[in-house]
């Protein structure tokens, strides 16, 4: 177990109850390991992901007060995905201290996008319940600077693969087509990879913890680079 303080301070949170960040901090697969009842972040998770849309939900309503409930979704939906969740567990550090199994630390799982993405909302959770609303909302601000955020793309992607087989088809008949690339880790979170082409052409590739929630990661990427080309 690595030491704590170095995350705090780059947190900009001390924990009052320790515990809890060590409890944010890991991951399910202990339990399976030990085959025992051993408490893990899913629960922390869960919290995390209500606190942190509520906050969210309460900052866009304040900043954009002509934007309709379609675009208010949508914003926060591209600041909550897994992409952007997983970008933020790297830029605080979560990776180096999160607690693995042996097996999840043998296939890579400090750098798998899904389980740095649980792990920060678990932290969330954590800070909720050590901090109360008015931490977890602060550290919220604070990471997710909705002050720079806009209603442009990419907020407005609800659909991504249905937005991305649109623009593809308005230049050519032929239809995106998804490839699973691979599906690791063990079977209680496993990470699947799946890339999209379009006439043979490969667009991006996305991760996810199912393989719809990969393909909709990989039109996702494919509809950032086609916009911005």
């Amino acid at each position: 177990m690595t030491d704590l303080s170095e995350l705090q301070q780059r947190l900009g949170y001390q924990f009052r109850d320790p515990n809890l960040l060590r409890l944010a901090l890991t991951h399910p697969s202990i339990a399976h390991e030990q085959n025992i009842a051993t408490p893990h972040n899913q629960r922390l998770e869960f919290l995390g992901d209500a606190v942190l849309g509520m906050v969210l939900s309460e900052l866009l309503y304040a900043k954009f007060a002509d934007a309709d409930e379609g675009l208010l979704t949508k914003s926060r939906a591209k600041l909550v995905n897994s992409i952007a969740l997983a970008e933020h567990a790297r830029a605080v550090g979560l990776g180096a201290h999160l607690i693995l199994s042996r097996g999840e630390e043998n296939t890579g799982g400090r750098t798998r996008p899904s389980i740095l993405a649980d792990a920060f909302e678990a932290l969330l959770g954590a800070i909720f319940i050590d901090g109360g609303f008015s931490a977890a909302r602060e550290f919220i601000e604070r990471e997710f600077n909705v002050d720079s955020t806009d209603l442009e793309f990419p907020a407005g992607i609800a659909n991504p693969k249905g937005e991305l087989q649109e623009l593809l088809q308005a230049k050519s008949p032929a239809a995106p087509v998804y490839q699973l690339i691979s599906a690791e880790g063990p079977d209680h979170d496993r990470n699947f990879v799946c890339a999209v082409s379009h006439d043979g052409v490969e667009l991006a590739r996305g991760s996810g913890k199912s393989k719809k929630a990969a393909e909709s990661e990989a039109a996702f990427e494919a509809l950032k680079k086609l916009r911005a080309a």
